[in-house]
């Protein structure tokens, strides 16, 4: 027992060393290290510790400025087991222009549906809630995001290792370089699919390894419905002008039956004594809410005129292949 508190002690400290030595920005997200991976766990390891293990907040820190609503945080699973990840309270009413926690859930769960592990252009994102009063210990001036009884909801996004915000869209290297091209096509292909409205730098991120070019969107708060951002919006159109053929083969797979399932829910929460529990999603509260709530049912999802655009949009660039408007390779 003994032994293993001081084996605790121990990595608390080198956790804390490690911070103090370098920039909080700088130790995650453009760290430049050794390693063939932009994480750290594997993908169904993240999963389960953002959206269903315990935790606890062993530091946290303004992601852009003072007081901003996004932090970059360090979770601690278990004894020694830590994880970076980004953290965005949901607005009062679970709902609000560029802090839409349904639409960053949504996002990582509809590019499964034609994308794989190895391919993933979103990490691993989760909603999770808690007691009002529990949560006030980690943001002391959080407003409840709903009232009777008052609970907070919060989006957890894992932190991209070997990654930078510079050179992500490259014309030439596009023609020249097959495998960027696959990681970029794939990217486009999402984001045009959800119509990704904000093209501000540091939402669109690319791997430093040069063996492994993949790109990411780890900010899809503006995307389907909402307004467009004033920051850009370039990848809510196709920018380029050939795609990856496995992909579009899995794109004409998909109905949008198969769509809807996914994205109608993609949370769903039970009140039990006071806690918001997730559980599997039950039938649709009100299709054409996004955020949806009975007296112990809390559910965050797609609406139905949203489901449809992604639909339409996919058929859009399904005939633009068939046509030979976009190639292949």
């Amino acid at each position: 027992m003994a032994g293993g508190y001081w084996v605790r002690r121990f990595l608390l400290f080198c956790a804390s060393f490690i911070l103090a030595l370098f920039p909080y920005r700088a130790f995650a997200q453009n760290f430049h290290g050794a390693g063939e991976s932009n994480f750290l766990h594997s993908i169904r390891e993240i999963e389960n510790h953002l959206s269903k293990e315990s935790f606890e907040v062993f530091r946290m820190r303004d992601l852009r400025s003072a007081n901003n609503i996004t932090k970059l945080a360090i979770l601690k699973f278990g004894r020694t087991n830590f994880m970076q990840v980004k953290w965005k309270r949901a607005p009062q009413g679970g709902e609000t222009f560029n802090n839409e926690p349904r639409y960053e859930v949504a996002a990582y769960l509809f590019q499964k549906l034609f994308l794989n592990p190895e391919e993933y252009v979103v990490p691993p994102t989760a909603i999770r809630g808690s007691p009002y009063a529990q949560y006030k210990s980690i943001e002391s001036a959080a407003l409840p995001t709903f009232d009777n009884p008052k609970l907070v909801f919060y989006v957890l996004q894992y932190w991209l290792e070997n990654v930078d915000s510079k050179n992500i869209y490259d014309k030439d290297r596009l023609a020249s370089d097959d495998t960027y091209a696959k990681f970029v096509g794939n990217l486009n292909i999402f984001s045009y699919l959800i119509r990704h409205s904000d093209a501000n730098q540091g939402n669109f991120l690319i791997s430093t390894i040069e063996s492994n070019p993949r790109v990411y969107a780890v900010d899809n708060g503006i995307a389907f419905a909402s307004d467009r951002s004033d920051r850009g919006y370039e990848w809510q159109q196709l920018r380029v002008e050939r795609l990856p053929a496995a992909t579009v083969a899995r794109l004409k797979m998909l109905s949008p039956q198969k769509i809807k399932s996914a994205l109608e829910t993609v949370a769903q929460f039970e009140v039990q004594y006071g806690l918001p529990v997730a559980v599997a999603p039950t039938e649709n509260l009100a299709p054409e809410k996004g955020v949806r709530r009975t007296d112990n049912i809390i559910q965050f999802g797609l609406t139905r005129n949203e489901i449809d655009g992604i639909v339409e949009r996919l058929a859009a660039l399904l005939n633009r292949v068939a046509n030979g408007k976009l190639t292949l390779f």
